[in-house]
């Protein structure tokens, strides 16, 4: 079942999957469909009334995806968006709120270069932050859609998102001091924020960056 919903002016469109389950669920895809999981007996003026409920919720979600979708469109770079400009050279200049660039295909491997390059400067200054014996991590850098990083401790490794180049070095650095301190206290308890907070004590910002 599929049916169009409106809020706030937009019209959305709203994809009911139904199953034996006696819970409902909401989940806003990248597309900005409205995904509602639900029970065989749920009708559509039941579903409708659960989203007039949930609007809240809805306008959170939705603002979110927004959010994700214009950084995924636009190019920002180390937390600031730039118009791009297609010109007849070979080299890539910033020039305040527009970079120089041949052509999209120059631009995505400049980019990647960028990643390598900021991520090694930065893994290095965190690095040298702290205080626990810790190993010095294989840096590998790759796309992931629900993650920002990861430590993996059997190759003393950390993976960080090639996305992480779009925002400021301030969430960069969080991501890192984030997975070196998973070589101190490998979980999520309440010793390991503390060392977080010990390199990075505002890192509560950068969360809050990262989630929009």
């Amino acid at each position: 079942m599929t049916f169009e919903y409106k809020l706030d002016g937009e019209v959305y469109t709203v994809t009911v999957i139904k199953k034996s389950n006696k819970n409902t669920y909401i989940k806003i895809k990248d597309d900005m469909t409205i995904y509602v999981t639900t029970n065989y007996l749920a009708t559509k003026r039941y579903i409708k009334t659960i989203l007039d409920n949930e609007q809240t919720f809805l306008r959170k979600s939705l603002s979110k995806v927004k959010r994700h979708m214009e950084i995924e469109s636009e190019f920002y770079y180390l937390g600031e968006k730039y118009d791009i400009m297609l010109v007849p050279s070979d080299s890539i200049s910033l020039d305040g709120n527009k970079i120089y660039v041949k052509n999209l295909k120059v631009l995505d491997k400049w980019l990647k270069n960028e990643a390598i390059r900021v991520f090694e400067e930065r893994l290095q200054y965190n690095y040298n932050l702290f205080q626990e014996n810790i190993p010095f991590p294989k840096l590998k850098i790759r796309s992931m859609k629900t993650r920002w990083g990861v430590c993996n401790k059997r190759d003393n490794s950390i993976t960080l998102n090639f996305k992480l180049i779009k925002y400021s070095l301030k969430e960069i650095d969080y991501v890192i001091v984030h997975e070196l301190s998973h070589f101190v206290h490998f979980n999520h308890s309440r010793e390991f924020w503390k060392t977080v907070g010990k390199y990075m004590p505002d890192y509560k910002m950068a969360v809050k960056v990262l989630k929009e």
